[in-house]
């Protein structure tokens, strides 16, 4: 993997769920829709084939995006419409913080700063600096205990608040 694209370590992550396919995922990313009010920041850590697209997918259709959700690994930014606009954001071809300008991520964080859509980028490295204080959730996906199992952790800064610690640890958001 690219220096530029370090994932954290998973002790860091005090929380985590095990899902055991994509199926798991897209569930897990939808029911984490339930919880979004607008103006939340999720930043996706993992490797190639992690799922994070999938769990974005999941998210997507919980917020009721119709559009087809696919990687923008090349076009860098997908914009989605549903309950909340969902900017979907891919680092991995980003060479600097610098270029962010140059794709609109200032434009981006001020509308998700007002309430008015969510950010959610997955290799979010060179988007950190830029977030500044800004609250975010952040999550990791590593492998699980199968071959198509994965382990979804969970921080957030401020700490996540109880629903979320709740989903990323095997219970109820409701509760």
């Amino acid at each position: 993997m690219d220096p530029g694209h370090a994932v954290p370590a998973a002790a860091s992550f005090p929380a985590g769920v095990e899902t055991t396919g994509p199926g798991e995922t897209f569930g897990l990313g939808e029911r984490a829709a339930a919880l979004l009010r607008g103006g939340e920041v999720l930043l996706l850590h993992g490797g190639l084939g992690a799922g994070k697209t999938c769990f974005v997918q999941g998210l997507c259709r919980g917020l009721g995006v119709t559009a087809e959700v696919v990687s923008p690994t090349f076009t860098l930014v997908n914009t989605y419409e549903g309950r909340l606009r969902v900017h979907h954001l891919d680092f991995y071809r980003i060479e600097s913080p610098a270029d962010l300008p140059d794709i609109g991520v200032p434009d981006l964080l001020d509308e998700v700063e007002d309430g008015g859509a969510v950010l959610v980028a997955e290799w979010p490295g060179p988007l950190l600096a830029a977030l500044g204080p800004l609250p975010r959730l952040e999550f990791l996906a590593t492998a699980g205990g199968g071959p198509s199992s994965r382990r979804w952790h969970l921080r957030g800064q401020p700490e996540p608040a109880a629903a979320w610690r709740a989903l990323f640890s095997g219970g109820d958001p409701a509760c």
